[in-house]
């Protein structure tokens, strides 16, 4: 049996893309086992600042510390929203 763990955030939005990722995942790979890692990220924990303000908060609030767990190999793979990538115009 192979193993496969999803980072993601705690979000119902996150939970419900990663539940659907490991569905697919699991349909095409039967003998896939998929545990879900719930990571915490900035912008979780920085209830303080408005997301809105522009400047007041770096870049990467909701990914950051999922690529650094898949740096770090704890996750396989990482499930977010387009939305909570950086981007620049």
């Amino acid at each position: 049996m192979k193993f496969l763990t999803l980072g993601t955030r705690g979000s119902d939005l996150a939970l419900a893309q990663t539940r659907l990722v490991a569905a697919k995942l699991q349909a095409a790979h039967p003998d896939l086992t998929v545990k879900t890692e719930i990571i915490k990220t900035t912008g979780d924990q920085r209830l303080d600042v408005s997301l809105s303000a522009p400047g007041r908060l770096e870049k990467g609030l909701f990914t950051k510390e999922l690529e650094d767990a898949l740096l770090a190999g704890t996750i396989d793979a990482a499930v977010h929203s387009l939305k909570d990538l950086p981007t620049e115009l």
